[in-house]
């Protein structure tokens, strides 16, 4: 049988690990019965295991049996799956809700962890046919923990031995794409991020005599106006910047003036360098604003994920490689990068290779489907086998010696 008809036929079984998964989401970089149940999915299997020490990651090797001609030994092949839910309290209505209230897996990573298991289990039983290894990179905390450089620190990129040659992810999606298509781009394919704090100090007072205080409100929102003007006016709209202040914070009484006034913004570009000038500017801007009004402004601008760059010739592979196994309509090239951010940026910066989407939409109208990130994020597992054997075929094509 072929990989895909070989993940057909565990169909059943990927889809009762992945409503498993779903039904006990964790957050963040400590996962433990995430962990557990990886660790039994994966049991039986010929693969070397390892967890991480700092984070409840889970890494596996399987080693190829098939000698390379020319004696040498084989490339390393990564497949990453990452496993943390978020802070969301679930509206699905599915029978296999989170039990955990305010805890839902509603990025899909459930359905990622099922996948890569799907991937291990087609691998190892062909890998008397593989001439290299494969590395399953089963990560904590991608949503916002930094997740994957914490297993590059403890040695998921050498956990083979040598390093690894080539990387591959995939994320499926609630909305947006049809079920079953998958998307991707050549070169800069999510955007790099930063986070944004801002506290504006002064002096508080009575709300009916401003004059007497130092009102951080109005300058903290001047701040919040000038920073959209900063976006349009100091960077090239063909390599963009955004600015979004998802916090805001003052006050406690509609007639006191407070201290201080703070907010939080996130930034977004597709450019590591350009992130950087953001940050400088921004920085400049708020400590200006505030001192024009006598106030004093707290700034700092922290670098979070860097963008998730797809190396061409691998975007090629995969593409061509989806087309090959499952028709050229099930392949789509996206014009533009996404502008949400991926920490498997990390590894892309040292192993080329590529990330792309997977539609999972529920119905048939993705473009009302509600977003991952959404309490009503749905994903159907009937693409589970399609994950798993992309993931399969794209180790075992390079490792075909």
């Amino acid at each position: 049988m072929s990989l895909r008809q070989e993940a057909e036929a565990m169909r059943e079984e990927l889809c009762t690990l992945r409503r498993e998964l779903h039904q006990i989401p964790e957050i963040g970089l400590d996962l433990p019965q995430t962990q557990a149940r990886v660790l039994a999915a994966l049991d039986g299997l010929p693969l070397e295991i390892s967890t991480g020490t700092a984070v409840s990651s889970v890494t596996a090797v399987l080693r190829g049996g098939r000698a390379r001609t020319d004696g040498q030994p084989g490339p390393v092949v990564l497949l990453r799956g990452d496993m943390d839910a978020l802070p969301v309290t679930e509206a699905t209505g599915v029978a296999f809700a989170s039990r955990y209230p305010g805890v839902m897996h509603a990025c899909g990573h459930d359905l990622h962890v099922a996948g890569l298991v799907g991937a291990a289990r087609l691998l190892a039983a062909r890998r008397e046919q593989l001439a290299g290894d494969v590395v399953f990179m089963f990560q904590p905390g991608e949503e916002g923990w930094h997740g994957a450089r914490a297993m590059i620190d403890e040695g998921v990129l050498t956990a083979a031995g040598r390093p690894v040659d080539k990387a591959y992810g995939l994320h499926v999606i609630s909305s947006t794409y049809d079920r079953g298509v998958f998307a991707g781009r050549p070169g800069p394919f999510m955007s790099a991020s930063a986070g944004l704090f801002v506290r504006v100090v002064g002096a508080g007072g009575h709300g009916s005599s401003p004059h007497d205080a130092l009102d951080p409100i109005p300058v903290a929102c001047e701040m919040v106006t000038a920073l959209q003007a900063m976006v349009t006016r100091r960077f090239d709209i063909f390599d963009p910047v955004v600015v979004t202040v998802g916090v805001f914070n003052a006050g406690t009484r509609r007639n006191i003036i407070p201290d201080d006034a703070s907010f939080e913004a996130t930034v977004r570009s597709f450019s590591g360098d350009v992130l950087g000038r953001a940050g400088e500017y921004a920085v400049r801007l708020c400590e200006g604003i505030a001192a024009a009004h006598g106030l004093r402004a707290e700034v700092s601008f922290d670098l979070e994920y860097p963008a998730t760059v797809n190396d061409a010739a691998e975007h090629d592979f995969v593409a061509a490689t989806v087309r090959d196994v499952f028709g050229e309509q099930r392949y789509t090239e996206v014009p533009d990068p996404d502008p949400g951010s991926e920490d498997f940026s990390y590894v892309l910066q040292q192993v080329p290779g590529a990330y792309l989407f997977l539609g999972a939409c529920t119905t048939t109208d993705p473009a009302a489907a509600p977003a991952n990130h959404s309490p009503r994020a749905a994903f159907d597992d009937a693409v589970l086998p399609d994950a798993a054997t992309l993931l399969a075929e794209l180790a075992a094509r390079r490792l075909a010696g």
